[in-house]
């Protein structure tokens, strides 16, 4: 498997052992789906962590909950303070994996154009850039905002055939609320998209 530079150092230092061992566990024990355009479901059986999967044109998604005690804990370990580290945690935070698997040439992504969609209403993710204001806004240090950065799933990206990445994604949504996210992305000029439905944000457990 091959890891895109942009965060390929992430793994092994970004997070937090506990949190890698867990992520591991719900992205391990993911089986394929029975059709490739279906969403494909999975519990772990030990940690409760839920995840869903979408594979179809090479390309592969995967969303794996993080609880709001695991981002909170993971923020505070890394110099936020503890309303900061809060007001990410209970805006519905997921560990995303991105695979170009064997699409034939370049993908491109934009998470700009990617939506939440729940209760008949649709809205974009919360990202990086709009949380740097408020971190900047709160008077988060900048070292501690740079780390916040590499931990997120890069906004815009090219992978070619073969490179994955890993990074948080925000929703924007409460604790034990359900969405579904429809994503797009470019191969070389034709756009193509996909839904994983059914997602729930993870309960709250601070």
């Amino acid at each position: 498997m091959q890891r895109n530079p942009r965060n390929s150092h992430l793994i092994s230092s970004a997070f937090p052992t506990a949190v890698n061992i867990l992520l591991a566990a719900v992205f391990v024990s993911a089986v394929s789906a029975a059709s490739a355009a279906e969403t494909n479901y999975t519990k772990d059986p030990e940690t409760g962590i839920e995840s869903w999967e979408w594979r179809e044109y090479g390309v592969t998604l995967q969303l794996g909950q993080i609880t709001p005690g695991l981002a909170q804990g993971f923020y505070l370990a890394r110099g936020f303070d503890a309303d900061s580290a809060d007001l990410f945690a209970i805006n519905c935070a997921f560990m995303a994996i991105l695979r170009n698997e064997s699409a034939p040439g370049k993908l491109r992504f934009n998470l700009a154009d990617w939506r939440v969609a729940a209760q008949k209403q649709t809205h974009s993710l919360k990202l990086d850039t709009e949380w740097q204001k408020l971190w900047q806004r709160r008077g988060v240090p900048a070292a501690v905002r740079t780390t916040f950065h590499w931990a997120q799933l890069p906004t815009e990206h090219v992978y070619e055939t073969g490179d994955w990445n890993m990074g948080m994604v925000s929703i924007g949504r409460k604790p034990g609320e359900r969405f579904d996210l429809r994503f797009r992305w470019r191969v070389n000029e034709t756009e193509q998209s996909g839904v994983l439905t059914g997602i729930r944000c993870a309960t709250d457990d601070r």
